[in-house]
């Protein structure tokens, strides 16, 4: 099941040929159960500061509400995994929005292994389009044998997943690394409902702590290892942040 839309109708061989050849864009990727998402403001939220910080103007999140519902409807669904694209052609006087509709999914609790890797995405803090790079680190992951790359700043720091966030568990807190990043909605939500802090995380503290967690709108799973390092599955931390997660409402598109 996919079905692609843009600005409310569905996408022809025509219509595609800007979003093709257009990589200056940004977007945000939900998960969506009986026309609901969890944290639909900070989708909204993020796509209406994305769009001021690269086009200059607001975006209604109305208009993002009402394509998405727009976009379920024709896919005669009301779960699916959905994104929402914002390009802003020159000259036009509007943003155009693409929104695809596929199959819904949910990151499995099993847990997983990732890679260090030296790179930082630009402009980490937006959602944005060209990710060249964030691809060739995980297909060098994956190519290794792990399932996700760990990306790693210039000085050493932690950053992020190349795509998701983590947090590291030091027995008493979620430690989620204090470096530039993109503030995923799963981590949004999940960090005021845990017992969080934020502070420099690099390679050489990995040792110190009991285990570690990674996050995107798939959901969450646990880390089995990163590099060398081996952390075991800590099922009451992870219960505690299943409970976290699921005291999360769901908002009506």
């Amino acid at each position: 099941m996919t079905h692609i839309q843009i600005n409310g109708v569905t996408a022809t061989s025509e219509t595609l040929v800007m979003p093709v050849l257009n990589s200056y864009g940004h977007f945000t990727a939900m998960q969506v159960r009986n026309d609901r998402v969890r944290g639909l403001g900070l989708h909204l939220e993020r796509l209406d500061a994305a769009t001021r910080e690269l086009f200059g103007e607001p975006l209604d999140g109305d208009l993002v509400r009402a394509d998405i519902r727009h976009a379920l409807a024709a896919a005669g669904t009301s779960d699916a995994s959905v994104r929402v694209y914002v390009y802003w052609p020159e000259d036009d006087e509007r943003a155009t929005l693409m929104v695809t509709v596929r199959e819904p999914f949910t990151m499995a609790p099993t847990p997983v292994r990732l890679m260090s890797v030296p790179y930082v995405r630009d402009h980490p803090h937006l959602k944005h389009l060209g990710s060249f790079g964030q691809n060739h680190v995980l297909t060098l992951a994956a190519r290794a044998g792990y399932d996700e790359a760990l990306l790693i700043a210039p000085d050493g720091a932690i950053t992020e997943g190349a795509v998701t966030n983590i947090a590291f568990w030091d027995g008493e807190h979620m430690v989620w690394p204090d470096a530039p990043c993109l503030m995923g909605t799963e981590r949004a939500l999940l960090e005021p409902r845990l017992p969080s802090v934020r502070r420099r995380v690099t390679l050489a503290d990995l040792g110190d702590y009991r285990a570690a967690l990674i996050t995107n709108s798939r959901g969450f799973a646990p880390v089995a290892g990163v590099d060398a390092v081996a952390y075991g599955v800590d099922a009451a931390l992870m219960e505690s942040v299943r409970a976290a997660h699921d005291t999360v409402a769901w908002d009506l598109i």
